[in-house]
């Protein structure tokens, strides 16, 4: 009898959520147009970048300056006359412009050290700024390789300084840098945390807006069984909003590879969840109406989100810090996520987070629960 009415209260949960267009367009919202624009729209890093060439020496080492610019980071040079450089500048179709010099090759390959015009648009200050540092690494890049392979440089000339280490760099996961990669999972983790603990504690507030709680304490009922339909049927929509996401949005529409398993990665989902939507109840028997339980939602998930590691490493913060975010369950959702996604870790590796999820899990649980509770018993008096 009890698991019937834990399933036949959590279809009511549905029904409610179904009547409610604006809950329903916040949940279509979150998994796809915030997952895309938090990925897409990166202002801090370069991503297609106009940028034009004019080639006065159309020799092999302006031709791989050329071919060194390409997507994603940049668009592919458009190649210009010097005449309309100065005037695709002032129109805004480029953010850099470079200008090689007649002899260009002959020069280098003749240590005159000759010099490239950079010219760049300030006005677009975030590209102007870290672009500025791309455009020259390129350029250098290409003169030291061809210097390289047609004949050693010694270690005075300006080209070529010879160190006594060479770095031999090898990127795992990530290898072209791609932040986007990184930002789209970041931000369906942070959605998950966000609509678990709103979908729930607007579920609760809802009833009590519209007087069905007192219906439900009339009824053969527990405080236990409303609680726990509350927590598996708006668990289960962010999970299935997830499963939706990953494969369409994530994997299809941004094209982030995946290296886990999605299964196991939705079932640290499920524990996330429990923990989440426990919060998402408490909060909503300490806030009496809607706006009070937005502004609840403001100090509670601020500090979840930036201190959780999802867009800055734990080990850049204090030590306290860190250690105290250990309680917050989105801190170990981070971890397994983030292992599971990039690094295709499996059971064998993220099991200490599954148990801290669900050791968390259970004791907001518990807290929620003894707060529900004690609201009824107010509410009955």
């Amino acid at each position: 009898m009890r698991l019937a009415n834990i399933f036949n209260l959590g279809v009511k949960e549905f029904r409610s959520l179904h009547r409610d267009p604006i809950m329903v367009f916040l949940i279509i919202y979150s998994f796809t147009l915030a997952v895309i624009m938090a990925a897409s729209a990166i202002p801090e890093t370069l991503h297609n970048v106009p940028i034009a060439i004019v080639d006065e020496d159309h020799s092999d080492l302006s031709n791989r300056i050329v071919d060194a610019y390409f997507p994603p980071l940049f668009l592919r040079p458009a190649l210009i006359n010097w005449s309309e450089m100065d005037a695709g500048m002032d129109a805004g179709r480029f953010t850099f412009a470079l200008d090689i010099p007649p002899d260009f090759e002959r020069d280098v390959l003749a240590g005159h050290h000759p010099r490239i015009q950079f010219n760049i648009d300030a006005t677009r200050m975030t590209q102007a700024f870290t672009g500025n540092w791309y455009v020259q690494d390129i350029v250098n890049g290409e003169v030291n390789a061809f210097m390289q392979k047609h004949r050693p440089a010694p270690q005075t000339q300006a080209w070529t300084p010879v160190l006594p280490v060479g770095l031999d760099l090898r990127v795992k996961f990530n290898p072209n840098l791609y932040r986007p990669w990184y930002t789209g999972v970041a931000e369906l983790i942070n959605q998950i945390t966000l609509l678990s603990i709103v979908l729930t504690g607007a579920a609760l507030i809802r009833e009590r807006e519209h007087g069905t709680i007192e219906h439900l304490l009339v009824m053969p009922v527990t405080p236990f069984e409303i609680m726990i339909s509350k927590v598996w049927s708006m668990g289960l929509v962010v999970v299935i909003a997830s499963a939706f996401s990953i494969p369409v949005i994530i994997q299809g529409f941004l094209a982030i590879p995946v290296a886990g398993s999605v299964s196991l990665f939705l079932a640290g989902a499920a524990l996330m969840l429990f923990a989440t939507t426990s919060m998402g109840i408490f909060l909503a028997t300490v806030a009496r109406t809607m706006p009070q339980f937005g502004m609840l939602m403001l100090l509670v998930l601020l500090p979840l989100i930036t201190l959780s590691g999802a867009y800055t490493p734990r080990e850049s913060m204090p030590e306290i810090v860190q250690k105290i975010m250990l309680i917050a369950p989105n801190t170990h959702f981070v971890m397994l996520a983030q292992a599971i996604f990039f690094r295709g870790a499996g059971i064998d590796i993220v099991w200490p987070q599954f148990l801290a999820l669900f050791g968390i899990g259970a004791i907001l649980f518990g807290l929620a629960l003894a707060r529900f509770r004690k609201s009824l018993e107010a509410a009955t008096t």
